[in-house]
């Protein structure tokens, strides 16, 4: 997979993109990350990118131009892209559904703006726009790269056993199941003795009844679009009559 950044400071991305997953996919061949910056494509000697707002008002915006120009420079040496993302506050909420989706392409762009704006054209050539949350960043490198992550990982082949993706939180639009490893006790806190049982059928109905139950008392606006199987819903019920007896106990 091909994963171009539009950014005015793509040294931001040297630890991130260096390290770990994304370093050792890049390694594999299973992933391509072109950096570009957009001052390249100013058409001042000075390499800025921005200027005042038409109208007035607080801050600088974009150029279009620049971001115009990258887009057909891209486009000549790569073909058309799969998808063209503008990380923007506007944009539909990222989400793990979305990061399989982004998953699938071969080439895709991700536009990261700064300053106080960009020029509202540049949506002309955005095929999508997406935001990772309901706060304010100083601009869209850090939305970038949390993308990045979160699509690289999913790519067949990155990840030591492509089963361990489909095994995390949000796969399925519900929280992981619990994690435990050696010592079996530390500090009064032993493991849960189903896992030390051996009896897999035990263990995958224990992992499944915690993923809903983690789900059910930490977010659960996920179960209403969550696809359930009767097994789930049969664990629901008995979980939701459990804490039920507790409250009436307490």
């Amino acid at each position: 997979m091909v994963i171009n950044i539009l950014t005015v400071f793509p040294e931001m991305f040297a630890g991130p993109f260096n390290t770990s997953i994304i370093k050792r996919a890049k390694e594999k061949g299973l992933l391509e990350l072109n950096l570009i910056n957009i001052r390249d494509f100013s058409e001042n000697k000075r390499h800025t990118v921005d200027d005042s707002p038409f109208g007035g008002g607080q801050g600088m915006v974009m150029s279009a131009v620049v971001f115009f120009k990258a887009i057909e420079w891209l486009t000549e040496r790569q073909g058309a892209q799969d998808r063209v993302v503008l990380l923007s506050p506007g944009g539909r909420q990222f989400n793990q559904k979305t990061a399989w989706e982004l998953s699938r392409l071969k080439r895709m762009t991700l536009i990261s703006g700064h300053y106080e704006g960009i020029d509202q054209r540049v949506r002309e050539i955005a095929s999508d726009e997406v935001s990772i949350g309901d706060y304010i960043l100083t601009g869209g490198e850090i939305p970038s790269m949390v993308i990045v992550d979160a699509v690289a990982r999913l790519i067949p082949g990155v990840l030591g056993k492509d089963k361990s993706a489909s095994e995390e939180s949000f796969h399925d639009l519900l929280l992981e199941y619990p994690q435990y490893t050696r010592p079996r006790e530390i500090n009064g806190f032993p493991v849960p003795e189903v896992l030390l049982s051996g009896h897999h059928e035990n263990i995958r109905y224990w992992r499944r009844q915690q993923s809903l139950l983690r789900t059910l008392t930490a977010r659960e606006d996920l179960l209403s679009s969550a696809v359930l199987t009767d097994e789930d819903k049969k664990i629901l019920r008995e979980i939701l009559r459990r804490l039920k007896k507790l409250d009436l106990e307490n």
